[in-house]
């Protein structure tokens, strides 16, 4: 008889969709509230949806256990930060810090799929969006986790950013207002909601502006 070894792997994908877009003077960061296991809902309330700084805010989705590492991480990486230069980081430098976390790491790595939000030193929403190994993009919209096969198409035609290539560099902030990005959001979760298992219960949304954060949740699907 053949000795069969257990399947074991040190890894595991709780679901679940994180959306970002960034406007002009605001960036919505949203997330649905669902953590699963195979067919199997661990929590219907569970926040995928961190605060690094007060410019900048992380969304992830992928293995959770992962995820809470990588905050830990961050969390005493921008606090050394603080105690050096006396203020916090800005989101384009917490993107670099991410980056650069997710790399060292690349041997065996955080099995976390994130979009971080957030201003820029100008004011500007800015999107920053990762692979699992720290490659990284700056971008005006993005999506991240199980539904995002199902939410970026419909992110690509409705707010069409222009090509990386074009010269003189174009900006890929939408040209939305901030009521009409939060209704996308909203748009774009209700439909990938009907298709994936794994995205449901409730919404939340953040949206970042230079005078603080608001919150806004919304139901979705619960079956």
């Amino acid at each position: 008889m053949t000795k069969q070894h257990a399947n074991w792997s040190p890894y595991d994908n709780n679901g679940g969709t994180c959306v970002a877009i960034a406007g002009s003077d605001y960036c919505v960061i949203a997330a649905d509230t669902r953590m699963s296991t195979g067919y199997s809902i661990l929590s219907r309330d569970y926040s995928k949806i961190h605060k690094l700084a007060d410019r900048a805010v992380l969304s992830s989705s992928g293995f959770q256990a992962d995820v809470k590492a990588l905050q830990k991480v961050l969390k005493s990486r921008h606090l050394i930060y603080q105690h050096q230069h006396n203020k916090q980081m800005s989101c384009p430098a917490m993107a670099q810090l991410l980056s650069n976390t997710l790399y060292f790491k690349r041997f065996f790595p955080y099995y976390a799929f994130n979009v971080l939000g957030g201003l820029d030193e100008e004011g500007k929403g800015c999107v920053f969006t990762y692979d699992a190994v720290g490659s990284y993009e700056r971008v005006g919209y993005g999506a991240q986790g199980s539904g995002s096969t199902l939410i970026m198409p419909f992110l690509d035609n409705q707010l069409k950013s222009p090509s990386p290539l074009l010269l003189p560099k174009q900006d890929s902030n939408t040209p939305l207002s901030e009521a009409e990005a939060v209704d996308l959001v909203k748009t774009v979760f209700a439909s990938a909601t009907e298709r994936d298992i794994y995205t449901g219960d409730r919404l939340e949304i953040m949206i970042l502006k230079a005078d603080g954060i608001k919150t806004e949740l919304m139901d979705l699907r619960k079956d």
